[in-house]
């Protein structure tokens, strides 16, 4: 697939907000023993348009093309973790349960050495068990390759869909959920991308504390643009909201996390310039198919990259077309040397 390049996405699943058990569904897929999967999603739940939708995206996947049955659990506090994985667990009738979500460490750790028997999958950390396969990704060489974007863009005077470069500033921001060692890794990546474009390039960053609060990410992203921001990435799931509405109510851009959101929040998709695809679904997916397969592999980390299609840069739906030819050049140049190793991206800002 082209370097940069949109992805189609399979079709939302629709999921209520706030359910606590969301009833089990079969699929009519291959032979052998039927697999029940139970789900843990993050907090926010299904129709974020980001994480926890790219983790439906693969449950589906896999009931399309699997012998699968699951259920499903959206909490709606960190606090909700322990319980709603004990619930698969103290069944006895789960063959994996998944939780999606690096916030979910604490409570699985607990939880698998509880329920030695029961087999568990972690996406976005790692529980060093023998009955927890866990799922990460190189989410700064993704983030570096859309930091470029920013920067490469910043310089220039550039007008598309909704929004226009701030011809009197080089500015970009960065707009985290809450500040944890996995968003810095968004926000290191981005900024060496920036940096490795024009170290006289500001990056403004700033973290609302919250993966819920669309008005704190509207507040803080009107913040950064009126300081001249005119480019900003959120790796902040639904807050990233507040981010693309900041940035139509200014006329700037934003770039979108997790997911192509200028499709999932296509409302927005005259100021999203580009994703950083994370490719939970692949994690969610092969989770469950190794084991349908007998392949569960408890006590392993996986690391999903640039060269898997763990993590992408993708352009947006509408704005990738208006993106000057020597920009994608120079970012799909990049790609290549991330993937070979020629250039270093740190994991810290």
């Amino acid at each position: 697939m082209a370097d940069f390049d949109r992805r189609e996405f399979l079709k939302l699943a629709g999921g209520t907000v706030g359910a606590s058990l969301v009833a089990g569904c079969s699929s009519g897929g291959g032979g052998g023993d039927t697999t029940k999967v139970g789900t843990v999603y993050g907090t926010g739940g299904l129709g974020d348009g980001s994480f926890n939708d790219q983790a439906k995206q693969g449950l589906e996947q896999a009931k399309a093309e699997l012998d699968i049955t699951y259920e499903e659990s959206q909490p709606e506090s960190n606090s909700e973790f322990a319980t709603d994985q004990q619930q698969y667990a103290q069944d006895g009738s789960f063959d994996l349960v998944n939780c999606v979500g690096y916030a979910q460490k604490d409570a699985l750790a607990t939880n698998a050495a509880d329920f030695p028997d029961q087999r568990w999958a972690l996406v976005d950390e790692t529980v060093d068990q023998d009955n927890v396969a866990s799922y990460r990704f190189r989410e700064e060489a993704g983030s570096y390759l859309v930091g470029e974007l920013a920067g490469l863009l910043t310089q220039r005077e550039f007008s598309a869909g909704s929004g226009a470069t701030n011809p009197d500033a080089t500015t970009v921001g960065f707009v985290g959920g809450i500040e944890t060692p996995l968003i810095k890794k968004f926000e290191a990546g981005f900024t060496a991308g920036v940096n490795d474009v024009s170290e006289d390039i500001d990056v403004l960053s700033s973290y609302v504390g919250s993966f819920n609060d669309p008005s704190a990410g509207q507040s803080q992203a009107r913040s950064m643009f009126n300081s001249g921001a005119d480019i900003i990435y959120h790796a902040s799931a639904a807050t990233g909201d507040g981010v693309f509405r900041a940035a139509q109510d200014i006329g700037r851009f934003a770039i979108g996390v997790d997911r192509d959101q200028s499709v999932t929040k296509s409302d927005f998709a005259d100021v999203v310039l580009a994703s950083m695809v994370k490719r939970v679904d692949t994690a969610v997916y092969n989770a469950i198919n190794a084991v349908a397969n007998g392949n569960f592999a408890g006590g392993e980390t996986t690391r999903l990259g640039l060269e898997d299609d763990g993590v992408a840069a993708v352009y947006g739906d509408q704005l990738g077309a208006e993106i000057p030819q020597s920009v994608k050049d120079a970012v799909s140049k990049s790609r290549t040397e991330l993937i070979a190793g020629d250039i270093d991206v740190p994991t810290e800002p």
